[in-house]
């Protein structure tokens, strides 16, 4: 899972960082509105965590530019400004819900899996594939009803190809999902991890396999 965050205050920025890392998202941190412009453009995170009070503007002007490009992302506003004709704001701006500071933690990533889990042009938040079912919301893996064990590098890779199941996903793209801009990659770290999970999802019967276009990309199929 991929979250853009714009947050200018240093020790918030970091401190979000650290906490989401943990829960299995990659980060991209934005100082300001230019660059969370230039971050969005790509079109590949899964939510924006905003906030308004920003260097160069009001953090609320960066939603409906995100509309207007068709970049339907869901994002959570998060800030200081709280009174309610804030709120109501923020949403009539486009944003998809509205967190006050101080908060807490819990709260945020609560808020962000109820955003998460109704994924564009999927009406179920499990995947079911071969023996294998992916649930969305919680991340978690099973084949049979067995839990599939798996490292977060491994699980971020099966869950970006689980969301676009049957197409091809481009090596870029699996790498903005697995890694963050500020990761220390080696080049063959993305073969590494697709090696060892394609190595457990046969061992494990799960009855999918990965294939891939050497140059291009990898995608998810059932095996026949």
């Amino acid at each position: 899972m991929r979250i853009l965050l714009v947050e200018d205050q240093p020790e918030m920025a970091s401190a979000l960082r650290v906490a989401l890392t943990r829960h299995d998202m990659v980060i991209d941190h934005a100082l300001n509105l230019s660059e969370a412009e230039i971050f969005a453009a790509d079109g590949n995170h899964d939510a924006v965590v905003l906030d308004r009070r920003l260097p160069d503007g009001d953090g609320l002007s960066l939603v409906p530019k995100l509309r207007a490009n068709g970049n339907a992302v869901p994002v959570l506003v998060l800030t200081a400004r709280a009174d309610l004709a804030d709120r109501i704001a923020g949403l009539d701006k486009g944003a998809d819900d509205y967190l006050a500071k101080p908060f807490a933690l819990e709260e945020l990533l609560a808020r962000l899996r109820a955003l998460l889990r109704r994924p564009v042009n999927m009406r179920s938040d499990v995947v079911r594939v071969g023996r294998l079912a992916f649930d969305l919301t919680h991340r978690e893996a099973n084949v049979d009803g067995n839990a599939l064990e798996l490292p977060r590098r491994e699980l971020l890779v099966l869950e970006t190809l689980v969301r676009r199941m049957g197409r091809m996903v481009q090596r870029g793209s699996l790498m903005e999902a697995v890694f963050g801009l500020d990761d220390d990659v080696q080049p063959n770290a993305l073969d590494t991890h697709i090696s060892r999970l394609r190595r457990k999802l046969t061992d494990s019967g799960a009855g999918v396999t990965i294939n891939g276009v050497r140059g291009v990309g990898y995608l998810l199929r059932e095996t026949p």
